[in-house]
């Protein structure tokens, strides 16, 4: 215990910040454990995420949509934005930067959606329920 005098003398305390958890695994993480969960459906899943994410962000771009307003708009960081979306790059590298700007939104659908879509497959019956191996 401290007296008041070696209390004071340290200053005040500083609010415990909480630590963020270490437990929680990343989104990356999150992802290979759908894929080794949900297998090909999960991995398909994806990709066709991805392929489709790619597909119209190429399309904006090649439609002269200007995604440097855009991104500003919904949030990005100016540095972001110009580090990506270099001057004088081609239309497939444009739409492919901003592909990428937008992978973590592409991972959190599929680890949402995964689950949902194979257990509702499950119920229609065109999957079958997996059964627990027997030690």
């Amino acid at each position: 215990d401290q007296t008041p005098k070696e209390a004071s003398a340290k200053g005040p305390e500083e609010p415990k910040v909480p630590e963020p958890e270490e437990d929680k695994p990343s989104k990356t993480q999150q992802l290979k454990k759908i894929f080794k969960e949900y297998g090909a459906v999960g991995v398909s899943f994806h990709i066709c995420m991805s392929l489709m994410s790619l597909g119209m962000f190429y399309l904006a771009v090649s439609s002269g949509i200007d995604m440097a307003a855009i991104l500003y708009k919904i949030g990005f960081s100016e540095s972001l934005v110009q580090s990506k979306l270099a001057a004088g790059t081609s239309t497939f590298v444009l739409a492919y930067a901003i592909h990428k700007l937008f992978a973590p939104l592409r991972i959190s659908i599929t680890l949402m959606s995964v689950p949902l879509l194979v257990r509702h497959v499950r119920k229609t019956g065109l999957f079958k329920t997996p059964t627990s191996p027997t030690p």
